[in-house]
């Protein structure tokens, strides 16, 4: 785990339970939807981030409220870990009306302004030029804010994010742009769609500094992408972190995983985000067996609310299908 420690104080104690709680919130809530899927209470595609919870949090926690992210289509982590409602985003992603997005974005465009998330998209790649344009606009409007662009490994290789990569290097914009390499670009290794072995090897390209970061545990993405924030906010422009990291479910709900071996899932499952900071929290003596069980037990009746609310909730009125649009 990054930076060991003997003891914290009680507010950090609390703070490192909150890291817990939110992993706990994602993975239950992932598992959630891919039940709703089955039951056919949600409809169209939908790309699960379990096993990458670390990511998301660890992001998330180091920059501020007022800072930006932009997802990708495996974006619902996320708009959790970005302090999202859990049951706006699930009333969202089975279309109801008392979504974030009013039930019109769904999984795959799941946005929520209140919170600085800029919004998921399904074009690979797409969420780096979004950043791009919001670290444009944090410049002009001369504030200290920045913006962390989640992109996946198959969107280093996009035009739009060579594009975006070299604007925000030669304009200093303030982004940071954590990949999730879950090794698989829907059902394609890595291996096969680049020479690179370490996709943060992209970035000499363009003289942007890189790290490759143990993205299965929260402290170390966290201490990484405070370093990359604090110098997006003095001015030294974008940093480029490769997020080592493994999605459990398929590409989507339709994916059976038969390119992976169950040798492979099983050594990253046996480095579960989850596990590997609950270790953490009970061998420094900051948590115990039963703290840990109850923030665990907590997170699961969240998401059981959450689903409730969801389902309980009314559609859209088709009246209302033209609001809310730009034309």
């Amino acid at each position: 785990m990054g930076g060991v420690q003997t003891k914290v104080d009680e507010k950090q104690k609390g703070t490192y339970l909150g890291y817990l709680l939110t992993m706990h919130h994602i993975r239950f809530f992932e598992n959630s939807v891919m039940d709703l899927l089955g039951r056919g209470l949600t409809k169209g595609g939908s790309h699960l981030y379990a096993g990458e919870e670390a990511v998301a949090v660890g992001s998330c926690s180091a920059i501020r409220p007022d800072d930006y992210i932009t997802s990708t289509h495996r974006g619902h982590g996320h708009g959790i870990a970005k302090g999202g409602d859990l049951k706006e985003l699930m009333a969202e992603i089975c279309g109801k009306v008392t979504g974030c997005c009013k039930g019109k974005g769904g999984s795959l465009h799941l946005a929520d302004l209140n919170t600085g998330n800029l919004g998921a998209n399904g074009i690979v790649g797409g969420s780096t030029g979004i950043a791009a344009g919001a670290g444009l606009s944090i410049k002009l409007r001369g504030t200290d804010q920045v913006c962390v662009c989640f992109i996946g490994d198959g969107a280093v290789n996009q035009g739009v994010t060579m594009e975006s990569f070299n604007m925000s290097a030669t304009w200093k914009l303030p982004v940071v742009y954590v990949i999730e390499n879950n090794l698989y670009g829907m059902s394609v290794a890595q291996s096969r769609a680049t020479n690179l072995k370490d996709l943060a090897t992209r970035a000499k390209g363009f003289e942007i500094p890189a790290e490759i970061v143990d993205g299965m545990d929260v402290l170390v993405v966290k201490e990484a992408v405070e370093r990359a924030a604090a110098k997006a906010r003095a001015g030294e422009g974008p940093t480029f972190l490769e997020c080592k990291t493994y999605r459990y479910f398929g590409h989507s709900r339709s994916d059976p995983r038969a390119y992976r071996t169950r040798e492979e899932e099983k050594d990253w499952k046996d480095r579960d985000p989850l596990l590997v900071f609950s270790r953490y929290l009970k061998e420094n003596q900051i948590a115990t067996d039963e703290e840990i069980k109850a923030v665990e037990e907590q997170a699961a009746k969240d998401i059981e609310e959450a689903v409730q609310y969801a389902i309980d909730s009314p559609y859209p009125d088709v009246e209302d299908v033209l609001e809310d649009l730009f034309v």
